[in-house]
């Protein structure tokens, strides 16, 4: 069986630096007339229970938002793994669910996909992985490990990862046998980096 929508909260992570947009903050970048977090935010809503944002910035402006705001468990931007332990500490639930704020348009059913293959196989963490063409080559299959559904249990192994100086996430989710599941649209796991990318985006 699955996993409840009730017992997995939602965080969007917002803590990066945005370095190559100039070392704006990303999540607060306005597409559409509404910030980039707010887009993932509305974007998984319906998909988890409670939800929170993970941001290192202008938490005032998330807060604004309507869920709690959490800063990186851990000093220093050491990248996605501390927004990942932050949110792991202060969930009340058995399971989270990660996205970036930098990707507005991540699939609908992503989550319960997730879940339903986590619960079939009694697992701790998934990801979704989608076909991606790297300069102009063959296609391949490839894991987007920044949305990752787990098991909020993994805190204190993350906590003694990241304190020995892990930073990689799949390096982390390999150590538990993490479940990577295929999903048709590349185009859903399009992530904006860039002000052009950002304009490219505008409708």
């Amino acid at each position: 069986m699955g996993i409840a929508r009730d017992q997995i909260t939602g965080v969007v992570l917002a803590g990066g630096r945005g370095q190559r947009m100039g070392g704006v903050d990303k999540g607060l970048e306005v597409l559409d007339g509404h910030p980039l977090a707010r887009h993932a935010l509305d974007r998984l809503r319906p998909q988890v229970g409670p939800l929170m944002i993970n941001a290192n910035r202008n938490a005032e402006r998330y807060a604004a938002f309507g869920v709690p705001v959490w800063p990186d468990a851990m000093a220093g931007h050491p990248g996605p793994l501390a927004g990942f332990l932050a949110a792991l500490e202060h969930a009340e639930t058995p399971w989270l669910m990660t996205v970036p704020c930098d990707t507005p348009a991540f699939p609908l059913d992503l989550v319960e996909r997730l879940a339903l293959a986590l619960g079939e196989r009694d697992g701790s963490i998934a990801m979704p992985s989608c076909l991606d063409a790297e300069d102009g080559g063959e296609p391949r299959w490839r894991a987007q490990p920044v949305f990752c559904l787990m098991r909020t249990s993994l805190a204190g192994d993350l906590t003694q990862f990241l304190q020995a100086g892990g930073r990689k996430i799949d390096a982390w989710t390999a150590r538990h046998g993490a479940l990577v599941l295929p999903f048709d649209d590349p185009g859903a796991f399009h992530n904006i980096n860039t002000r052009d990318q950002l304009q490219d985006q505008q409708t």
